[in-house]
This record gives C-alpha cells, sequence and structure tokens, in this order.
C-alpha cells in the first residue's frame, strides 16, 4: 500500500486535512466537488449548504451512473466486435485448411 500524505484542500469556502495516496487526484477531485456545490449554489442562490451539498452530490452521483453505463455499453459492443472476428477467423481458417 502506498504511503499516504496530507492535503489540504478548500471545498464551498471550507478547508479538510485530508490524507491521500495521490495528492494530484485528490487535489482534482477536491476541486470537481468544490465547482459541482458552486454551480448548485449558482442555481439555487437561497437554499441552506446542506440542500446545496445533497443536491450537488446527487449530481456527481448522476454523472457517476452515465460514465458507467456508457463504459457498459462500450464493453458489451466491444466483446460483441471481437466475438465477431473470432468467428470471422475461424472460417477462414476453415475455408483455408486442407481436406
Amino acid at each position: 500500500m502506498a504511503e499516504k500524505k496530507k492535503l489540504k484542500v478548500k471545498i464551498f469556502d471550507k478547508e479538510y486535512s485530508l490524507l491521500v495516496e495521490n495528492q494530484e487526484v485528490a487535489a482534482e477531485l477536491a476541486e470537481y466537488v468544490n465547482r459541482m456545490m458552486e454551480e448548485t449554489q449558482e442555481e439555487l442562490p437561497d437554499q441552506p449548504k446542506d440542500t446545496i451539498a445533497i443536491i450537488a452530490a446527487l449530481n456527481i452521483a448522476y454523472d457517476l451512473f452515465v460514465e458507467r453505463n456508457k463504459y457498459r455499453e462500450f464493453s458489451i459492443q466491444a466483446t460483441d466486435k471481437i466475438k465477431k472476428i473470432k468467428l470471422l477467423l475461424d472460417e477462414s481458417n476453415f475455408i483455408s485448411s486442407p481436406s
């Protein structure tokens, strides 16, 4: 297991100290969460911070589900193409093999 390092991040005007394995990735994630919270606040300026946090979390979860579904669809299509290629190769080997 990689050694964990301390990282301070600021999300929605509050500073957090994190123990992370990869500081670059953690900083990027914190920036993403902060951006989602700020965008949510812009859309819902009169809402309390906890409501903004929940809505932002739901938006992030939605993005995750969309990406997972894209990956599943891509994986299914790739598997189907590989099966077709194997069938073509098998047919080609069958046709070209001496009887």
